[in-house]
């Protein structure tokens, strides 16, 4: 029966995660050199709109349409046909299914921008439109399909509750690809141009977190509170514990520590948010900002120009996140029982699924770039990548002198 507080939760939900693009601009923004920040900024923002284009004509029913063989939707949904606003979400029969769809629709726009971090300042505004296109049909619908639509995953028993694959693996491993397809930048930015902008962002991201977690429940409900106090848990426990890492290695204080921190703590919680207990989510937040804190050194060490740390914070985190749900997860709180609970067959299948879920977007995503390549040029020259991509490719500056 229709829930009208649940759909209209829900609502509130799609708008919160709504935020986190724009969020993730801001927080971006700041990162990357003055130059760059309009180039940056117009990357996430653009997938607000063409994503939401692509999303209610072909996309929703790719991923959420009837299973075929397990592997993508069928075109029952498409262009949003066979949808009335009494038709309600199979899954549970309590919200309205253009709640679900637009709500599920959040989450396609943010997933291919959070690896523009990965190759900021060297991307040509054409090639990233027809990079994300493809993308967003061949790596995030096939995934959330197999996810969350009845896709061959779902039905083997694997869990992610708001995304571990289906968001920060697929993204950070495609970032990484991103990274050895683009190569270095030939000018690399002279530190964080706008901590300010980076402190703005990070709040309007942990803000939207909560829709993007304790909304994944898909209703009120106890579980619902249990996703949105376990997104706080970790993203606190991972960012004091990164920012006290920082201050043991140089002696000095890190804000930027601390956000990214908060950030590596979101997305490793993410595919467990509504799994696992708080007690669970204190340690996943403390492993959350070690293992991403390792990942972004290990890059730094091997001279890899992931320039945001993408690939650390996001792709390890994801995937950092999908085993310890193997680990961690209770049946007591909802789903299936990990590892320290007995669940060896669940836990195998998770780590299964993490492996299988990063190679494929790691390949995929390199043989996009290559496609897109033939296409139009997808890196810049090196004298626009001096000038600077808000000069180049944009008829605006973020600052005039």
């Amino acid at each position: 029966m229709f829930d009208p507080a649940s759909d209209g939760f829900m609502l509130l939900a799609a708008a919160l995660v709504f935020i986190m693009t724009p969020g993730l601009a801001l927080f971006y923004g700041g990162l990357v050199n003055r130059k760059n920040a309009v180039a940056m900024m117009m990357q996430n923002f653009f997938s607000a709109g063409w994503t939401t284009v692509i999303w209610v004509l072909f996309g929703f029913t790719l991923a959420f349409g009837p299973d075929i063989a397990g592997v993508i939707g069928g075109g029952h949904y498409l262009a949003l046909l066979n949808i009335t606003p009494k038709t309600l979400f199979s899954g549970n029969h309590v919200i309205s299914l253009y709640t679900f769809m637009i709500y599920q629709l959040m989450f396609a726009i943010i997933t291919p921008v959070l690896m523009t971090g990965a190759f900021a300042d060297r991307m040509r505004f054409k090639g990233f439109i027809v990079f994300i296109t493809l993308w967003l049909f061949l790596v995030y619908f096939p995934f959330a399909h197999w996810l969350w639509g009845g896709g061959f995953l779902q039905q083997w028993g694997v869990e992610d509750f708001a995304g571990g694959i289906v968001v920060h693996t697929s993204a950070g491993f495609g970032a990484l690809a991103s990274v050895f397809f683009l190569g270095k930048r030939l000018h690399p930015k002279p530190g964080n141009h706008s901590i300010p902008l980076v402190v703005l962002g990070t709040a309007l991201l942990w803000f939207g977190w909560f829709g993007f977690n304790a909304g994944s429940a898909l209703r009120v409900d106890v579980d619902t509170n249990v996703a949105f106090v376990n997104t706080m848990i970790a993203a606190s426990f991972a960012a004091i514990t990164w920012m006290f890492w920082d201050y043991l290695a140089m002696k000095k204080w890190s804000s930027i520590g601390f956000l990214t921190g908060s950030i590596a703590g979101l997305a490793t919680i993410t595919p467990a948010a509504g799994f696992v207990n708080p007690q669970a989510a204190m340690i996943i937040g403390i492993l959350a900002a070690l293992i991403s804190h390792w990942a972004v050194n290990f890059v730094h060490k091997k001279g890899w120009d992931d320039s945001l740390d993408v690939w650390g914070v996001h792709g390890i985190g994801g995937f950092t996140g999908i085993i310890l749900l193997g680990i961690f997860g209770s049946a007591a709180i909802y789903g299936a029982n990990g590892l320290i609970y007995g669940g060896i067959e669940f836990f195998g299948k998770q780590v299964a699924a993490a492996c299988l879920a990063a190679v494929y977007a790691f390949f995929v995503t390199y043989g996009i770039l290559w496609v897109t390549n033939k296409i139009t040029p997808v890196r810049v020259s090196p004298e626009e990548e001096k000038k600077g991509l808000d000069e180049e490719e944009f008829a605006e500056q973020a600052y005039t002198e």
